[in-house]
């Protein structure tokens, strides 16, 4: 999907139960906020991604994330699993800051992982040329920060706690092995969590 921008792709509501847990305290490695990697596609490779040289929109679908550290938004980056550097990916700039990738009509070599961000608004896009279960797990190795049972990037457990919720609900299983379905919400929570948990995806715009 070309350029797309979605300002405001979820919308908050309380979780029931509520979830609770201490501060997570700042890890020496691995802190939030998390860089867009500049070996963005060959992560997904590694992660088992087929990249391509266009959109596929075969199997299309999308999910909205959110991570919090101790309350605090954390921004999802702009471009994961995308060759940004090649001439036939198309940016621009996006209201409130920050900039869109997208508009691949055809790219001289492989440039999109059919897993992937557009802009900074959360939005992950799943854009392939069949129908596939795809992770969170994959998601996060695109991104380059760890995610499993025990860690978030570089807060690990005992000492920090992360849950992970869809819909507002917990999510009980594997983190990493999430599989992305549309219009999903998904928020990872590490230490302390916001006053409220986004639940609905929200968005009319995607």
């Amino acid at each position: 999907m070309a350029l797309v921008l979605c300002s405001a792709c979820s919308t908050k509501a309380k979780v029931t139960p509520p979830y609770s847990a201490p501060d997570a305290p700042r890890p020496a490695t691995g802190a939030a906020p998390w860089a867009r990697p500049t070996d963005t596609l060959a992560r997904a490779a590694r992660a088992g991604l087929v990249a391509q040289r266009k959109e596929s929109f075969a199997f299309h679908i999308h999910s909205h994330l959110d991570v919090f550290v101790n309350g605090r938004s954390v921004t999802v980056p702009p471009g994961l699993g995308i060759d940004i550097t090649d001439p036939g990916v198309h940016s621009g700039p996006v209201p409130g800051g920050g900039v869109s990738y997208g508009g691949i009509s055809l790219c001289a070599r492989p440039c999109i992982s059919p897993l992937h961000t557009h802009d900074p608004s959360g939005v992950v896009h799943v854009e392939a040329p069949q129908k596939h279960d795809y992770t969170l797990g994959q998601f996060f190795a695109v991104w380059g920060v760890r995610l499993d049972d025990t860690c978030v990037g570089g807060y690990c457990g005992p000492g920090a706690k992360a849950a992970v919720f869809v819909d507002g609900k917990r999510h009980e299983g594997s983190p990493a092995g999430l599989v992305f379905s549309d219009r999903t919400e998904i928020a990872v929570v590490i230490g302390t969590p916001p006053p409220q948990i986004p639940a609905t995806f929200g968005s009319p715009d995607v």
